[in-house]
């Protein structure tokens, strides 16, 4: 009996004086030394712990351990890595960077001269240990040209990465979160409609949806994931209850208006009238700083998931006056009349009168005074995790469910097309490994989020996802033969007065079809049996339909494309229609 305070005595001291010993070195010897000691050896990546690929490069880079490492990460100062990367920024980076010349790491690749992104800073400081945070900011049918009025968002594009081609797979809301849920395609989830036996929450809950989400498997994987703001189209506070998974829970049934709304916390039902306290976008920022305040030992995933901008554009209260005169963009879409071979459902417009675009402007601007207050809450986000220290550890997205068009086309405010409006939408992430400034052209859709955030979080990703993770991309590796074309899948005309998003009149209520987008085309095969095809190197705005145009081999390679990823139900199938689709050169 004895022995035991001798033997606790002698651990202390070797402890002690191993802790001397790395003292006295340098941070990246101390960062060698502690993978080390935690049994990574030289040469034992075979064996799953290999000093540099399972110690030393995911503690540099901030990113999971590969699958095979058989040893858990040792505990390691963030500070440590951070001064590590300052002395040496090749330490623990990826091969390419450390095979350069000189040994110093390679600037970031410049950016295309078409991206909306400004001019790039330096590379960011390498991420510090450990599993990294998720906060996960999903508007509501935000179109890019709003991110010109959200400075905080802005800086985010300065010091991380934007997705220039970032595709929602249906423009309605609730299809467009169930990909991003499920990380599935409309034709595997089942949701292509808000409501009714195809949309909806009822129909995303007997389909069993709930139990496979990327909040499933992060908590799965140790995470506490978090959800707040508005859920799935349908979901009732009163009378539906959390969804498995989440170990927060705040979520608001018709938080349109953004105010006289209930929101189901944990179970408990508050409700919310109509005092500027009660602003929902400010609520959500409130719990949601609160949760990160709160943050235990374990990484956690939040998502807060804003009614904003949706109709009827409500602002905040403070912001009502802002923006005085602001109009909406004048592209060359813009009331353009559509050409002889449009489709049907498109022809049939008038031009806009002076009350439409009056109108048009009126909306514009709330829909901009309304992403004043998100824009807040990110900034607000942002202070809370310095706060805490876990801004170097944390990922931060921003994004939206689905575009909208507000004149092109004629059309008046709506979404459900698949033109660029509608379903090319802002993807902007910052965070460990990130390098800052750059813009990434490649074709990524919503049903990527899902194995982007269970790859950050060391989380299994099931083999029936379809999307793809971006971490790869997202840490500046080049990829090769990544996907090519985006599928876009939904459901029309929409007719049911019950929807929040039945569309007014001559906003756009097109068919169901399945579309095609490429980075240079885009097409579209309409229930109906009408065709579109748009070159858009020589069309960027979506104006004429050249599908009649195309030769019968032309043709026939789309629709062949086309039909491949329609038909794909696997991450394995997915991706390798993806990267066949049938290509057309440029006229």
């Amino acid at each position: 009996m004895r022995q035991a305070p001798i033997r606790i005595g002698v651990l202390c001291a070797v402890a002690m004086t191993f802790g001397v010993a790395l003292a006295a070195q340098g941070p990246c010897e101390q960062i060698r030394a502690a993978c080390q000691g935690a049994g990574f050896v030289q040469g034992g990546a075979r064996g799953g712990n290999g000093l540099q690929a399972d110690c030393i490069d995911p503690l540099m880079q901030g990113t999971p351990q590969p699958r095979k490492a058989s040893r858990p990460l040792p505990q390691v100062d963030p500070n440590t890595v951070a001064a590590c990367h300052a002395t040496n920024p090749t330490f623990g980076q990826p091969r390419a960077l450390r095979s350069e010349s000189g040994g110093q790491p390679s600037p970031p690749s410049p950016l295309p001269s078409t991206a909306p992104v400004p001019s790039a800073p330096a590379q960011a400081l390498a991420p510090p240990a450990g599993r990294p945070n998720i906060v996960f900011v999903l508007t509501d049918d935000l179109s890019w040209d709003l991110v010109q009025y959200m400075p905080h968002v802005l800086q985010m594009q300065k010091d991380g990465v934007t997705f220039t081609n970032y595709f929602v797979t249906d423009s309605l809301c609730c299809p467009s979160r169930s990909s991003i849920f499920t990380g599935r395609y409309p034709h595997d989830t089942g949701i292509f409609r808000n409501t009714g036996a195809d949309g909806g929450y009822l129909a995303f809950l007997t389909r069993g949806h709930e139990r496979a989400t990327f909040a499933t498997a992060l908590a799965t994987a140790g995470y506490r994931p978090a959800m707040l703001g508005k859920y799935l189209n349908g979901y009732l506070p009163r009378q539906h209850p959390p969804a498995p998974g989440w170990a927060m829970w705040a979520v608001a049934g018709n938080g349109y208006p953004e105010f006289n709304y209930d929101l189901n916390q944990d179970g408990q039902v508050a409700h919310h009238g109509n005092t500027p306290g009660d602003y929902l976008t400010d609520v959500l920022s409130a719990l949601a700083a609160r949760f990160i305040q709160q943050a235990a030992r374990a990484p956690f995933v939040i998502e807060i998931a804003t009614f904003a901008p949706h109709a009827p554009y409500t602002p905040a209260p403070r912001d009502a006056a802002a923006l005085a005169g602001l109009r909406a963009p004048r592209t060359p879409a813009f009331d353009a009349a559509p050409g002889a071979d449009a489709p049907k459902w498109l022809t049939r417009l008038r031009p806009l009168s002076p009350a439409d675009v009056a109108r048009i402007d009126g909306d514009y601007r709330k829909r901009a005074q309304s992403v004043l207050a998100v824009d807040k809450m990110i900034g607000a986000l942002q202070a809370t995790l310095a706060a805490i220290g876990a801004q170097q550890n944390t990922y931060v997205i921003f994004s939206s469910d689905n575009g909208y068009h507000m004149g092109e086309h004629r059309l008046m405010p709506g979404k459900m097309t698949a033109y660029d409006t509608d379903i090319r939408v802002p993807l902007i992430v910052t965070g460990p490994g990130v390098p800052a400034g750059r813009a990434i052209d490649a074709i990524v859709e919503n049903v990527d989020l899902y194995p982007t955030f269970a790859e950050l979080g060391a989380a299994t990703t099931p083999a029936a996802v379809d999307g793809r993770s971006l971490v790869p991309l997202l840490q500046g590796q080049e990829v090769p033969a990544w996907r090519t074309a985006a599928l876009i899948e939904h459901h029309g005309p929409v007719k049911d007065q019950a929807d929040p998003d039945m569309p007014a009149m001559r906003s756009g209520n097109p068919p169901t079809y399945e579309a095609m987008r490429t980075r240079t085309s885009l097409y579209v095969e309409y229930a109906d049996g009408t065709r579109e095809y748009h070159d858009l190197v020589a069309d960027p705005q979506e104006l004429h339909n050249t599908f009649g145009a195309l030769s019968s081999p032309e043709q026939a390679a789309l629709h062949a494309g086309l039909n491949g990823i329609v038909n794909c139900h696997d991450a394995q199938s997915c991706w390798a229609a993806g990267r066949a689709n049938g290509g057309v050169a440029h006229r």
